[in-house]
């Protein structure tokens, strides 16, 4: 049994979840980690970069002049990737570089990262998080309060408009919803703040 400390917005300890690591799987799964961050990153790409070969360059296609007799070396079209203007040998062309990873390797992943994080005892419980205004100065309190000056992901467990204006100027703060967790977020994040809802929520999916 893995033990998380469950803090209030005070940052004094109230509590202690006992979670059963084979919720998450039982081991962290570096591997397919790695797979779910490598395709995060694929996918953040527009794939558009390009250079134009010698197909693509406008001009003529005509021999510049005659093979022999000249004394020059021998020359194609203006458009070869040797002369000024021409096209690039080897051209790069544009290509879809998204990666897709099923559901439950995803769902795996999000496991693995988690895991890792209470294992790293990088994963941190508050209870009874709510902010009465959208002021950055109260999250910021909290955080302080918690001793969390890394970056750091806070899961809630549904769209909290006052907590979302509160925390968006913090640069090294990102809320998600328990829903919209993923892989990537959670193992870039030195730490892992989640409510006791939200908590809730990961321990149900994870059964």
């Amino acid at each position: 049994m893995l033990e998380v400390p469950v803090y209030n917005t005070s940052g004094e300890q109230v509590d202690t979840l006992r979670i059963d690591e084979a919720r998450f799987g039982r081991r962290v799964n570096a591997p397919l980690l790695k797979q779910a961050v490598v395709a995060y990153h694929a996918s953040r790409r527009r794939g558009t970069a390009a250079t134009r070969g010698r197909g693509q360059v406008r001009g003529s296609t005509r021999k510049l002049f005659r093979q022999k007799g000249t004394g020059n070396a021998r020359r194609g079209p203006a458009r070869t990737n040797v002369l000024r203007g021409g096209g690039v040998a080897f051209a790069k062309m544009a290509r879809p570089v998204r990666l897709r990873l099923p559901k439950k390797m995803r769902r795996r992943a999000l496991d693995s990262a988690v895991l890792a994080k209470i294992l790293g005892q990088d994963l941190l419980v508050i209870d009874g998080l709510t902010i009465a205004e959208p002021k950055t100065r109260l999250m910021a309190d909290v955080l302080a309060h918690l001793k969390i000056n890394r970056s750091c992901l806070l899961a809630i467990p549904e769209p909290d408009e006052t907590l979302w204006k509160s925390a968006r100027n913090l640069p090294d703060l990102s809320v998600r919803t328990a829903a919209e967790l993923n892989a990537f977020d959670v193992a870039t994040r030195q730490k892992l703040l989640v409510t006791r809802e939200a908590m809730d929520l990961l321990l149900r999916e994870a059964e």
